[in-house]
């Protein structure tokens, strides 16, 4: 464990932490807050959340922040680790009347010092297109139509939990609501006047997928319904090519995106699960929730290696460190196969969605000489209602727990994937098949042949996607009415008279959890590695809703309405004026 920063008293508030790097800290002179720095009466409201963008501005200062506390929203300079934050000179700032901002994020490939595309979403349902930079508001999707005596939501009338951009696109962006749907926009198109007609497109076990019909082009695109209550979070692979889907009812499903098939599945150990990750080389996906725990699940074997305990409350973000991981000696294996480059090289939406080819892309693609690096850590961290913030590292010996005698057997694992472990003493009978290949339902859940999208077909649009003959939906339509587990980790907080309700419900929930308990879905905690923090420290007096890491420092928030930055060891060059307290005028929206 890394040595204790500030007082020695479990409650008292750390400033400082020490890591093998070096030290981590908190620079109090950079933080971020409403201007008048009174803490946020945090109860009713949703979670703080931060963005970042690069605006590659020539002075060299080209980094913006954006973050919502309660009703109001700030768009700043962020000078991070260099100069004292200015909160009397926001960029802009707004404030809404009769919902709240829940999440936003930026459209980096459309981001200059003149303007930025910002999409924010909020508690009533609508997602927001705005430029803070110009002051305009560009655009409102999913908002209410109808009479001053009668309104309607016709998308969804439910609060969005997430909101991204499509990587690679300028004009496509993916909204999650908690009602479980996920929808996919074009900036260029409107919502129409009527409730949007709806196509099957795919189903599959815990998803389906459907277009909408429609004689002009208009939005939503696509929804997606997935798993049971609310989708908490998603976040696509460093390529851009999957989505992992972190839902209310304990389970992780990544999709390929653009076939909409589900590459596979992960389920918590009890609760739901809230927050998700891919690591920069896109091999391991990172989930945390209401089990306490953060779960590592490895992309190319479909399964859980790893879990972490250090929290003490629900886990409420999770964030690789791209800086801190490492691939030393050795290039890592590829990440996909050939077959599956060349499929999803085919399909794309409209709205020119073109692919960037990042350097984690390059780095997942290269081939090891010898199947296994010589040196890996994986850094990762998390931040929970526990108030306390968690670093982890994942090394070799976890990933790589036995070196298999010879890869000749492997013959239903991915092209140039990383060498199966050796199966353990305690393995599942059940876990494998007769062919050698697992049979649970978080493998693959077919074969590239049975795809939606024909070998000889190649969409070219949206719209051509209700053409398409739904090859494998009857082989998969006796699997939709599947009952999987319910979270009940909200039912602590019920009155008696909920609870006697409810109890019917808890043991059709318990008895579905322990069928999946012991499973590659959801492994016991014996059956696999667990973790301990290397840095486990509280940081606040309120949950924490914010963990993102930078090239010179961490940034943390919490429900109170601090942003803080943690300038990473040898990092340190801020200049020690202090912030004024002026408070701006702002735009009542």
């Amino acid at each position: 464990m890394a040595a204790e920063g500030g007082g020695k008293e479990m409650n008292e508030i750390k400033t400082q932490f020490t890591t093998r790097e070096g030290v981590y800290k908190l620079l109090t002179h950079s933080e971020y807050s409403r201007p008048n720095r009174v803490p946020f009466n945090s109860q009713g409201s949703n979670p703080v959340k931060v963005s970042f963008v690069n605006v590659n501005d020539q002075s060299g200062n080209g980094d913006r922040i954006c973050f919502n506390v309660g009703r109001e929203l700030y768009f700043y300079i962020y000078k991070g680790v260099r100069k004292a934050a200015d909160l009397s000179k926001p960029i802009d700032k707004r404030i809404y009347k009769g919902t709240q901002p829940t999440c936003h994020d930026f459209n980096p490939l459309t981001a200059t010092a003149e303007s930025v595309s910002l999409l924010v979403g909020f508690s009533a349902g609508q997602v927001q297109l705005i430029d803070p930079i110009k002051k305009e508001t560009s655009k409102l999707f999913n908002e209410e139509v109808g009479s001053a005596e009668f309104t309607l939501r016709l998308i969804d009338k439910s609060g969005v939990t997430c909101v991204r951009w499509v990587p690679g696109s300028e004009s496509l962006f993916l909204v999650a609501h908690s009602s479980g749907s996920l929808y996919l926009y074009n900036v260029e198109h409107t919502c129409g006047t009527t409730p949007p007609h709806y196509q099957l497109l795919k189903q599959g076990d815990g998803y389906a997928v459907h277009t909408c019909k429609s004689k002009s082009a208009r939005n939503p695109l696509l929804r997606w319904t997935v798993g049971e209550g609310a989708l908490n979070e998603f976040a696509f692979s460093p390529d851009g090519k999957f989505l992992a889907c972190a839902s209310q009812d304990g389970f992780l499903r990544v999709f390929g995106f653009d076939a909409a098939e589900l590459h596979g599945t992960m389920k918590s150990y009890f609760g739901g699960l809230l927050c998700v990750c891919w690591s920069p080389d896109g091999r391991y996906i990172v989930a945390g929730g209401e089990d306490d725990l953060v779960t590592v699940w490895s992309f190319s074997d479909c399964r859980v290696i790893a879990r972490g305990h250090g929290h003490k409350s629900w886990v409420s973000v999770v964030a690789f460190d791209h800086c801190t991981t490492s691939v030393e000696d050795s290039d890592p294996p590829a990440e996909f196969s050939g077959s599956d480059e060349e499929f999803h090289e085919q399909i794309h939406f409209a709205g020119g969605r073109d692919r960037a080819n990042s350097s984690q892309s390059h780095l997942s693609k290269r081939n090891s000489t010898d199947g296994r690096p010589v040196s890996v850590t994986y850094r990762f961290g998390s931040v929970g209602q526990d108030t306390q913030l968690c670093l982890w590292d994942l090394t070799e010996d976890i990933l790589f727990p036995h070196l298999p005698l010879s890869s000749s057997g492997n013959s239903g694992a991915p092209s140039n994937s990383l060498p199966a472990p050796l199966p353990r003493s305690n393995s599942l009978p059940h876990s494998t098949g007769p062919t050698g290949g697992s049979t649970t339902p978080n493998s693959h859940m077919s074969s590239k042949g049975s795809s939606i999208i024909d070998s000889t077909f190649i969409a070219t649009g949206v719209s051509k996607f209700a053409t398409l003959s739904l090859h494998d939906t009857r082989k998969e339509r006796h699997e939709k009415d599947h009952k999987r587990n319910h979270s009940m980790g909200h039912i602590s907080s019920k009155s008696s008279d909920k609870l006697n309700q409810l109890s019917s419900a808890a043991r059709t929930a318990k008895a579905d959890a322990a069928k999946t308990l012991g499973t590659l879905l959801c492994p016991r905690m014996e059956e696999v590695p667990l973790l301990e923090p290397l840095v486990c420290k509280k940081i606040a007096h309120e949950r924490l809703t914010v963990l993102i890491f930078l090239e010179d420092c961490l940034v943390t928030a919490c429900q109170e309405g601090f942003i803080c930055t943690w300038a990473r060891p040898g990092k340190v060059g801020l200049l020690p004026s202090q912030n004024p307290t002026n408070s701006p005028s702002g735009t009542v929206v």
